[in-house]
């Protein structure tokens, strides 16, 4: 692979690379024997499960000069260990970003036979890229859709308005700016504008209950539930006019202390809601601690 105006360009702090999708039993002697001809290598690390020691698929390589790792990104990215190709980019320590999504564009309806290196070939054209990847299955076939993170928004920019919608390997694509899961979420969130409210002090009613929150836009109802003898039971509902008034409600309110009792303001769900909300918390965890455990 020839070294592109982009790459010869670039300018890194760290002379550390990732080097991803390896085979499980390439091990750090094997990688030293093929990196050390770029360079003098400082460490080799394969990172690795921490009960069980198997290798997780990926690996760090730290050279001595920034000139040497950005040569072995040219010259062995896509290299085969073991019968499989790897995929090596930067190593990038600041989580922002990466999760930022800037320089990052989305390709979908890409045909099965494109893989990394077609892909990073198509696109390297266009800019420094710090990392590209196909989608793959479980059978470590593709997915048909892919991710390229450019170094610059506006070598992104400029592969959007290229590619986008044109024929590869005979498929119409589509290119698009990367959106991170955190926003696409937010977007595509229904607009909600019902409010449960718990822990209430017993001497709120429900007008003053609606007053209390009606700063905050207009309460076209509110509920406060009660016992059998007509006392509150320290808990209702209310709903705003608009989902940004309930929003801001619930901003400006959960948590805050009312009458001696701090108070939950936040959106009413329904069961099966607050049952998905629970899953997809206890999975995060998990990851998490993963993800920990493994470093």
């Amino acid at each position: 692979m020839t070294t592109t105006p982009a790459a010869a360009a670039h300018s890194h702090s760290s002379a550390s690379l990732y080097v991803g999708d390896l085979h499980t039993d390439v091990t750090e002697t094997q990688l030293f024997e093929v990196f050390k001809e770029i360079g003098p290598v400082v460490s080799i690390r394969v990172c690795r499960d921490a009960v069980t020691r198997r290798s997780l698929g990926y690996a760090y390589v730290n050279f001595h000069n920034v000139a040497d790792a950005d040569r072995a990104l040219d010259l062995l990215n896509f290299k085969e260990f073991k019968g499989k190709p790897c995929r090596i980019m930067w190593s990038q320590r600041d989580p922002s970003l990466r999760k930022s999504g800037a320089g990052n564009i989305f390709i979908k309806n890409l045909d099965k036979s494109i893989d990394n290196k077609t892909l990073y070939d198509t696109f390297s054209v266009f800019g420094n890229i710090l990392s590209c990847k196909v989608a793959n299955d479980e059978n470590t076939g593709s997915k048909g859709y892919g991710f390229v993170h450019f170094e610059k928004e506006e070598e992104a920019d400029a592969a959007i308005k290229m590619v986008n919608e044109k024929l590869l390997n005979g498929k119409k694509c589509y290119v698009a700016k990367f959106i991170p899961n955190k926003t696409r979420v937010r977007e595509n969130e229904p607009k909600w504008t019902n409010i449960y409210v718990k822990n209430l002090a017993k001497s709120v009613d429900e007008t003053q209950l609606k007053e209390l929150f009606g700063v905050f836009g207009d309460v076209t109802s509110a509920y406060l539930a009660i016992d059998e003898g007509k006392s509150s039971k320290g808990f209702g509902f209310l709903n705003y006019k608009a989902h940004e008034q309930a929003s801001k409600a619930v901003d400006e309110m959960n948590g805050k202390v009312i009458d001696g009792e701090q108070i939950y303001f936040g959106r009413a769900q329904k069961k099966i809601e607050r049952e998905k909300e629970l899953k997809s918390m206890f999975e995060k965890i998990k990851r998490e601690r993963m993800s920990k455990y493994q470093e």
